[in-house]
């Protein structure tokens, strides 16, 4: 079930809504009950097995916080110890119970994410060096659950700051299971920190204030997804699947793209936001202009903010961060990103995308301490980086790194393709009606010169709510005509 589909909008969400205003009056433990109940029905809609997998590993996390905040779960077991927050020296337990919540976690991830990217890559290794008969088959089907990255992440978050002491265990089994699994950042995020959420899980407000900028915040995202995404999508996959393109064709299908996806998970962060703040939390802002980046230091500073916060928090800062010299620094950013990308996906495309990413912010880095004089014009650094970006987005896109880097050689003219051939002379091609090309103006002109949601709905009028409603309303009647509405970041 996704967001801008009509089964959310006109069954679930209603049901929601309703079921938790109509318990308003009740205490929070018991609305968060109700968001637990729907958001496992919402989990397990399309795929109701793997329930039991995100239901046991959320009580395995709950009871190991529990161990490591030395809190009631070690009477239970015989311990005598007072309850208290972990110490700057942890106990073998603590650190016992913190290893076991990291392993359970990344060897779920490990098995349903990356199984037969392991296969695959162990058996490339072994044909490479002439071993053909120590490659691996096998017959079993791997599914990956969904949203398993995300809520992975946040479990992680979770225990890993009760360790630090950075915030209390959650002694109420419903509280945890709530974070875990409130339906609106479950399978995409924002991947939001334990600490940031904690106080508002036990206590917070519904308001007329809150559930309209919610509103608006939903169906400007709506039609961020709907209006934009989806018609950019088809120009960029008319592109990508195209058997010849020539250069201009192959910028313009990977500028396409990298508006899709801004547009899709954009507008997918701002629904759950919006939905975040009608049932009364305030989730953290997870874009912000970032094609209006500077560099790629400034991109992960606007981009996906969420992830690149956790990617920071605990990857690049227990790896040493900036601590020990630039050369560590720069390894441990690369390596950071590397693992980033692997993130995404598993495969060798995002893996290059990471360690492209990676290496631009280490060389930014070195070059701003080589050469701290330089600096571009605004309008220049901005057009170098987004070129960059959209450079990374073609292994984003390319099913395989071969169809990626034949992709890449039609960009910078390397493959020599007749115009002939080129899907602007197929009658009749998507990309050559006007309404693709206005699209492209559009998302272009709201890319680079439109507000962010984030403040432009700080304050509310009868004119933005008009316009709002008439958005949203287009986008609620083209979304039950279109026959195109993928959303990219289900697949991670």
């Amino acid at each position: 079930m996704v967001f801008s589909s009509h089964l959310f909008l006109f069954y679930f969400l209603p049901l929601s809504l309703a079921g938790y205003y109509l318990l308003a009056g009740a205490s929070t433990r018991i609305r968060n009950l109700w968001l637990v109940l729907t958001g496992y029905v919402f989990y397990g809609w399309a795929e109701p097995r793997f329930v039991l997998l995100m239901g046991a590993t959320t009580t395995l996390d709950w009871l190991l916080s529990l161990v490591i905040a030395r809190n009631r779960w070690l009477f239970w077991i015989g311990s005598h110890t007072e309850p208290s927050p972990v110490t700057r020296s942890p106990s073998s337990t603590q650190k016992i119970a913190l290893l076991l919540s990291l392993t359970s976690n990344l060897a779920a991830l490990g098995f349903f994410k990356y199984f037969h990217f392991g296969i695959e890559a162990w058996n490339t290794i072994a044909s490479s060096l002439g071993l053909s008969s120590a490659s691996l088959q096998t017959t079993l089907h791997v599914v990956l659950p969904l949203g398993i990255s995300f809520y992975t992440f946040q479990a992680l978050s979770y225990i890993i700051d009760v360790y630090r002491g950075e915030a209390e265990a959650m002694e109420n089994f419903i509280d945890f299971s709530c974070f875990v699994s409130m339906f609106p950042h479950l399978v995409a995020g924002p991947i939001l920190k334990f600490s940031f959420l904690a106080q508002q899980l036990k206590s917070r407000t519904l308001t007329i204030d809150k559930f309209s900028r919610g509103t608006m915040f939903f169906l400007l995202g709506l039609a961020k997804k709907v209006l934009l995404a989806n018609p950019c999508g088809k120009i960029a996959d008319a592109y990508f699947f195209a058997a010849s393109r020539t250069v201009w064709e192959a910028w313009t299908g990977v500028t396409a793209y990298a508006f899709q996806i801004y547009f899709d998970f954009g507008g997918y962060s701002d629904m759950a936001i919006g939905l975040g703040l009608m049932f009364g939390f305030i989730f953290a802002q997870n874009f912000n202009a970032p094609y209006s980046a500077t560099s790629i230091t400034d991109f992960w500073r606007r981009w996906h903010i969420s992830l690149s916060s956790w990617l920071r928090d605990y990857l690049y800062i227990p790896l040493g961060g900036n601590r020990g010299g630039e050369v560590r620094t720069c390894f441990n950013l690369f390596l950071t990103m590397l693992l980033g990308g692997l993130w995404h996906g598993a495969s060798w495309n995002f893996l290059v995308w990471g360690a492209l990413h990676g290496a631009a912010l280490a060389g930014e880095r070195i070059a701003a301490k080589q050469f701290p004089e330089l600096r571009l014009p605004n309008w220049a650094a901005t057009g170098l980086t987004f070129a960059f970006v959209c450079v990374g987005w073609v292994f984003f896109r390319a099913d395989t790194l071969p169809a990626a880097l034949e992709y890449l050689g039609t960009m910078f003219a390397i493959h020599s393709i007749p115009q002939t051939d080129s899907l602007f002379s197929i009658l009749g091609g998507p990309v050559q009606q006007p309404f693709y090309m206005i699209e492209l103006l559009l998302a272009a002109s709201f890319v680079f010169f439109g507000s962010q949601t984030w403040d432009w709905t700080q304050s509310l009028t009868w004119r933005k709510a008009t316009l709002v409603v008439a958005l949203g309303w287009v986008a609620i009647v083209s979304l039950l005509t279109q026959d195109y509405n993928p959303f990219i970041y289900f697949i991670f």
